[in-house]
C-alpha cells in the first residue's frame, strides 16, 4: 500500500493530474478494504484484554459510551506477583478503537492487548 501511495504521489507531480491521482487514491483504498473482507470475512471481530487498576471505572465507560460488555478475570502477573482484574472485551474494530480510547484516558498505565477473532457468538454478535 504504501508503494502504491507513493507511486500515485508521483504521478500527480510529474504529470500533474490531480483528477487521476483522487481516483487511484479511492481505488486503493477500496482494493483494501475488499481485501480486509475476502480474508478476514465480513463479520470479523477484534478481542481485547485490559489491564488496570481502574477495571471497574473503564468498564463502565465501555458499557455507557460503546454499549458493549465486558467480562473480568482474576489474572496474576507472575513478575510483579500481584492479582489483577483483567477486563476481557470483544467488538468491532471501531468499537475497539473506541475503547482503547476510554481506557487509555481513564488510566494512562493500562497494559492493553488487542487481538483478532474470527467470530463472536451471542448477545450482540451472530447467533445460528
Amino acid at each position: 500500500m504504501s508503494v502504491d501511495i507513493i507511486i500515485v504521489t508521483l504521478n500527480v507531480i510529474f504529470f500533474r493530474d490531480i483528477e487521476i491521482g483522487l481516483y487511484s487514491a479511492i481505488t486503493i483504498y477500496l482494493m483494501g478494504k475488499m481485501i480486509d473482507i475476502v480474508f478476514e470475512g465480513v463479520n470479523f471481530t477484534k478481542t481485547m484484554f485490559i489491564i488496570s487498576d481502574q477495571y471497574e471505572k473503564i468498564a463502565h465507560e465501555i458499557g455507557k459510551q460503546v454499549s458493549r460488555g465486558s467480562t473480568g478475570i482474576y489474572s496474576k502477573g507472575m513478575y510483579t506477583n500481584e492479582e489483577k482484574m483483567m477486563l476481557l472485551c470483544v467488538g468491532s474494530r471501531n468499537e475497539i478503537a473506541i475503547m482503547r480510547q476510554i481506557a487509555v484516558k481513564i488510566d494512562k498505565k493500562a497494559f492493553i492487548i488487542i487481538l483478532n477473532a474470527r467470530e463472536a457468538w451471542g448477545k450482540g454478535f451472530k447467533k445460528e
